[in-house]
């Protein structure tokens, strides 16, 4: 890296910060030029549409503008209607908000800021123009253009002034998971390190993978370039969603096979071949063709009498050809994207079920219930607004609106509340040492940038850091709103007094209300997780669910994320099970069980899969019944009567890998006749 690229690396907060602030100013200058009547919307439109990366910062600024012309016309259709009837135009502005916030929490992509937007622009811009409607239509006309205005500039300046590609961002994030990645299999193979730093090393892949698929979205906004490497990072996510639950399984294998029957068949020394080629990089293409020829000799021909131990290490022997398969060809992908290079002209030695879309969780019933909390506390707000008769009590409601979109994703909204108000206190001390001690002595506009550069700079610092983005992104943005800086000095302490005394009670009102409603915590929201993955099991099992296993890895995957920031209030055996992907293994062997020309085997299989179904639709925690051991070893048992070929060994790879990975330290199978074993009624 060269000091000039190292320089940026290690001050990228500080550049963003002194970049933003200078579009900003910008944006503010031409707003007074044109003349437009509100010119720091502008200037706030900046710092609400900025982001450190170019991607990012355009998609944003698309998506902005779309839900601000959305929010716009809904207010132009509801204000000059409503406004004769305020608790009906209450109510129509909490729902549209609700319905708005709703629709965000359930898209789950950067595409749900377009419908927040859309939601609280309502609030923003249709509140305030209740003394006179009549001018409804050119006021909102009028915040639209500021609002335009800033989300130009911003898009421009991230993309002309020292822009960050989200792409560069991608290739260290991959290039340190893929790394991570092989110390887990090195870790993995010979046994190092206790099964809770490996269940901890898997929750932190998953919720890293989830990142990079977050940012992914952001290149289709970048350069034609990026669009390739979309391509090419689509094809390596796939198999790095096979990757996670892959390790997973040879770790619960080796468990099972313990320290005597690894010595067979080769089968230790040749794992711990696998680790050294793993710590050295996975890059010597001549090792990794030894290694597979050695897994293929080392992999048992499995007759109708064949032992547990037998099927295990068939099992272990196939997933560990598959890790050296998918780790090279991860190598080969990331090279591609690295060159630019068309991903689908790499040779790939591992091919996933199908080439699926993301797949994320949603959850209806959450995402309605915290909708309606801030549908509650606008319209509490609006109640409080409308009983006192106070004048500038609509900025209550606008604040219940805004911060409550902001705020619905917070497991427990209450302590994050407390948090704001001195936040919002120092944003008040700022504005009122600004408006009543420096702009009075400021006779030229650039005198007053000179005054705001030093606030600014600080506050868009805070906001370009991760642990304080936050904190730093409601300061820069209230900050400049409540500042409302015009052509010309025009601060009055009444106003700001009553503004300041909204902003406060729109605060603590949404916080209460929020607290209340949504009384649930981070452990209520885990165990709908949870029981998420069984209900999604189930209806793999019963063939209702998706049979694509890219689609069910991603989604099972996108659930260890969400569950990783909660995993301390996860009870200890479902966290294991979380950790250790369980219902995502059994889930991609059922897909793949489904896939399979099993022959006689298929009434035994699909047997037990519509018991699978059954059991996982009800099951909450602990261990599965004994009755469902019994006929997955029946099933087993029937497969092993099948003609010996790869349908038959991959039905049985399938089989094992359920049984291992839903029966942990279960009593080993034992070889029978098919339905020799009793199933208790």
């Amino acid at each position: 890296m060269s000091q000039r690229s190292s320089f940026w690396a290690r001050h990228a907060a500080l550049v963003f910060s002194i970049r933003t602030f200078s579009t900003a100013m910008l944006a503010f200058s031409i707003a007074l030029w044109l003349g437009m009547p509100r010119p720091y919307w502008a200037m706030a439109s900046v710092y609400i549409t900025s982001n450190q990366l170019a991607g990012a910062t355009s998609s944003k600024a698309a998506y902005r503008m779309l839900g601000t012309l959305i929010g716009a016309t809904a207010t132009i259709a509801l204000i000059p209607n409503l406004v004769n009837a305020p608790e009906l135009l209450s109510l129509a502005v909490a729902l549209w908000v609700g319905l708005c916030l709703y629709l965000s929490l359930i898209d789950g992509t950067p595409r749900s800021y377009m419908f927040m937007l859309a939601g609280y622009t309502v609030a923003l811009l249709g509140l305030p123009v209740l003394s006179m409607p009549e001018a409804t239509f050119d006021i909102v006309s009028s915040r639209v253009q500021e609002i335009m205005l800033g989300i130009v500039c911003a898009s421009i300046a991230s993309t002309l002034v020292l822009p960050q590609s989200a792409s560069a961002v991608i290739k260290v994030q991959v290039d340190a998971w893929l790394g991570e990645a092989r110390r887990l299999g090195v870790d993995v193979l010979t046994g190092r390190g206790s099964n809770e730093e490996r269940n901890d090393h898997r929750m932190r892949l998953a919720a890293a993978a989830s990142e990079i698929d977050q940012l992914s979205w952001h290149l289709a906004y970048e350069t034609s370039r990026s669009a390739g490497i979309a391509r090419g990072l689509q094809r390596l996510r796939q198999h790095m969603l096979a990757l996670i639950p892959l390790l997973a399984s040879i770790e619960d294998q080796r468990v099972v096979l313990g320290a005597r029957d690894l010595t067979k068949g080769n089968v230790d020394d040749i794992s711990r071949r696998v680790a050294r080629w793993l710590a050295d990089g996975g890059e010597d293409e001549e090792k990794a063709d030894g290694l597979r020829a050695a897994l293929d000799e080392a992999r048992p021909q499995l007759g109708a009498n064949a032992a547990w131990i037998e099927i295990v290490i068939a099992g272990f022997v196939s997933r560990m050809r598959n890790l050296v398969d998918i780790v090279q060809d991860c190598r080969r992908l990331r090279e591609a994207v690295a060159e630019g290079r068309d991903p689908e002209a790499v040779r790939l030695a591992f091919m996933p079920d199908a080439v699926g879309v993301a797949e994320l969780h949603r959850d209806h019933g959450l995402a309605l219930w915290t909708a309606a909390a801030t549908t509650s506390s606008i319209l509490v707000c609006c109640a409080f607004w409308i009983a006192s008769g106070w004048t500038d009590g609509a900025s209550a409601p606008i604040f219940a609106a805004v911060l409550g979109s902001l705020f619905a994703g917070v497991d427990n909204p209450l302590p994050a509340f407390r948090k704001l108000y001195p936040l919002f206190l120092a944003v008040i001390a700022v504005n009122g040492i600004y408006s009543f001690g420096l702009l009075p002595r400021a006779t030229t506009l650039e005198m007053v940038i000179v005054m705001l550069l030093p606030t600014f700079v600080l506050f868009g610092w805070i906001a370009a850091r991760p642990a304080t983005a936050r904190i730093g992104a409601l300061l820069t943005i209230y900050t400049s709103v409540q500042l409302a800086l015009d052509s010309s000095y025009s601060a009055d302490f009444s106003s700001f007094a009553n503004s300041s005394v909204a902003l406060m009670v729109g605060v603590a009102l949404t916080g209460i209300v929020s607290g209340i409603v949504r009384l649930f915590g981070a452990e209520w929201i885990a165990s709908r997780l949870l029981r998420s993955n069984w209900t999604t099991l189930a209806a793999v099992a019963e063939g209702r669910g998706p049979q694509d296993g890219v689609a069910v890895a991603s989604l099972m995957q996108h659930r260890l994320a969400l569950l990783a920031t909660r995993i301390a209030v996860v009870p200890a055996q479902a966290r294991s099970d979380v950790a250790n992907l369980r219902q995502m293994r059994t889930a991609l062997n059922v897909i793949h069980l489904r896939k399979i020309n099993v022959g006689q085997a298929r009434p035994a299989i699909d047997a037990f899969l519509a018991r699978l179904a059954s059991v996982c639709r009800v099951h909450t925690e602990g261990r599965l019944s004994d009755e469902l051991l019994i006929r997955l070893d029946n099933t087993i048992a029937a497969t092993l009567q099948e003609p010996a070929g790869q349908g038959r060994d991959e039905a049985l790879h399938s089989l094992a890998g359920i049984r291992v990975g839903l029966f942990p330290g279960a009593v080993p199978y034992q070889p029978h006749e098919p339905e020799q074993r009793s199933i208790a009624a």
